[in-house]
């Protein structure tokens, strides 16, 4: 498997861990604010990162490739700094507002390049031995 897919399976379930917990804080607080900040860590960051690791463990050569990395990088900060800081907001520190909605735009600027990824062409790899069709 992909390095990168190997990263977005670990980060993906430290994410569900997160989500996890905040759901269960709420349940047993009976404080219920700050249900988007659930909602965020479990499909943004279980959900869409085990998406984002099973597409590169199906397409390896893309995973090969230098923006996968970055593309890791940037949607994976903008979430690890979206979940607590939209978890504060909601709890009613209204401080946090502006750091929400730059870490959103973030993970958002992570999900146009996964896109890229997505929509880049792959070159196709002809097996030793073989020659191509002409």
């Amino acid at each position: 498997m992909p390095r990168i897919a190997n990263l977005f399976f670990k980060t993906a379930i430290i994410f569900l861990i997160a989500g996890i917990s905040i759901g269960l804080h709420m349940s047993i607080s009976g404080n219920h604010a700050p249900t988007g900040a659930h909602a965020h860590a479990n499909l943004l960051g279980w959900v869409t990162m085990a998406l984002f690791g099973v597409y590169h463990a199906l397409n390896p050569r893309k995973a090969e490739k230098r923006l996968a990395m970055i593309q890791y990088v940037v949607y994976t900060f903008g979430v690890a700094v979206l979940i607590p800081s939209l978890y504060l907001m909601l709890s009613g520190n209204a401080a946090m507002e502006p750091v929400v909605a730059i870490s959103s735009l973030i993970a958002f600027a992570g999900v146009l390049m996964f896109a890229v990824i997505i929509f880049s062409s792959s070159e196709a790899t002809v097996p030793a031995g073989v020659s191509p069709v002409r």
